[in-house]
């Protein structure tokens, strides 16, 4: 037994005897079960499976750290109000925020962070992970991760349009239906059921192939998809703030629909309505990664996410872990954004931690 596996167990022992002589219950559970988790594994899998551990810990210890930084940094620069309800909250949501923060810090910066050009050949194809490719070269001869980086911009940029295009369409028929009612409330939702009837792969394959593969197509057909998602909730939302009293009030006072919708339907649906942006963007941003992977989203040599992991899949057969960067960068986003979606959707709850 070396010394990296003494250490180890005398540190983990170590710190849950700390946690129990200070009463740190949720501590303590968690570091002995570790502890006892690596005496089982350790012996099944060896020194290798308690270096796993170990790095899995640091990382996710260091997520820990920096998602409390990065919570302590925005409290800081952000007015009192929105100070006092961040600092409510938790790591998770600090963590999504950061990531987030990160993408588009890539996005908006992409031809200044990125060595080397979206699409310029600098070596052979499937060149290894060097000082000048931190990832490696593509099937081209691209470098990996110039392309990463232009493809945040790329892939979340269309996703982000896409959705708030959805969004425009499908709160404002809404809360439309719900102001106006009548037949035209039946008619919008009749053909919303519609859409929502027919998967939305197959739609968007057939779409697209009818009317090609530009970006503006995309975004139309991907907006078209999900619109009846937002108008179904919005139109929920917006149903149970028509029947309040104010809203009487107004209507008595002469005022017009467009009026209740801008003044006194859309400020008392906020809260839900941003949550349902979140998750509509994860919707978006996962559909044009799998039409791109199939070859009819975003066309090369334009650098994104979803096109990267087909065009370098050869290299999976070969052990290399390369294809498999692009597809943890889409499910980093995506886990990030639901992450805060929760904590969005815990606070517009009305509960209280």
């Amino acid at each position: 037994m070396n010394m990296f596996v003494l250490g180890y167990y005398a540190f983990l022992i170590g710190l849950s005897c700390l946690a129990a002589y200070y009463n740190k219950r949720s501590a303590f559970l968690l570091l002995f079960s570790l502890t006892l988790a690596s005496f089982v594994l350790g012996i099944v899998g060896g020194e290798s499976a308690l270096h796993a551990i170990a790095a899995s810990a640091a990382i996710l210890a260091l997520a820990a750290g920096t998602s409390y930084a990065f919570r302590e940094f925005l409290v800081m620069i952000t007015p009192h109000e929105t100070a006092r309800e961040l600092r409510t909250a938790p790591l998770t949501a600090s963590f999504g925020m950061f990531v987030i923060f990160t993408y588009a810090i890539a996005g908006v910066f992409a031809p200044i962070i990125a060595p080397f050009g979206e699409g310029e050949v600098i070596a052979g194809a499937f060149a290894p992970a060097d000082d000048t490719m931190l990832l490696g070269a593509d099937q081209l001869g691209r470098d990996m991760f110039s392309r990463i980086i232009y493809g945040a911009r790329n892939s979340v940029g269309l996703a982000l349009i896409a959705t708030m295009l959805a969004f425009i369409m499908g709160a404002a028929a809404g809360m439309l239906a719900a102001t106006r009612g009548g037949w035209l409330d039946q008619f919008l939702g009749r053909f919303a059921d519609v859409i929502m009837s027919v998967p939305s792969l197959i739609f968007s394959l057939l779409m697209l192939s009818i009317f090609g593969t530009n970006l503006a197509v995309i975004v139309i057909v991907v907006a078209v998809i999900y619109a009846p998602r937002v108008f179904r909730l919005t139109r929920a939302v917006a149903g149970n703030v028509v029947v309040m009293d104010y809203i009487e009030a107004a209507k008595l006072r002469g005022e017009g629909t467009w009026y209740l919708i801008r003044k006194e339907i859309l400020p008392n649906s906020t809260a839900p309505l941003i949550a349902e942006f979140g998750l509509e963007f994860c919707f978006v941003f996962l559909l044009i990664a799998g039409l791109s992977f199939l070859g009819l989203g975003i066309q090369p040599p334009t650098a994104d996410w979803g096109s990267m992991v087909r065009e370098n899949a050869t290299l999976i057969s070969f052990g290399e872990l390369t294809p498999l960067i692009p597809a943890a960068a889409i499910a980093l986003l995506t886990v990030s954004v639901n992450f805060v979606v929760d904590w969005m959707l815990y606070r517009s709850s009305g509960l209280k931690g």
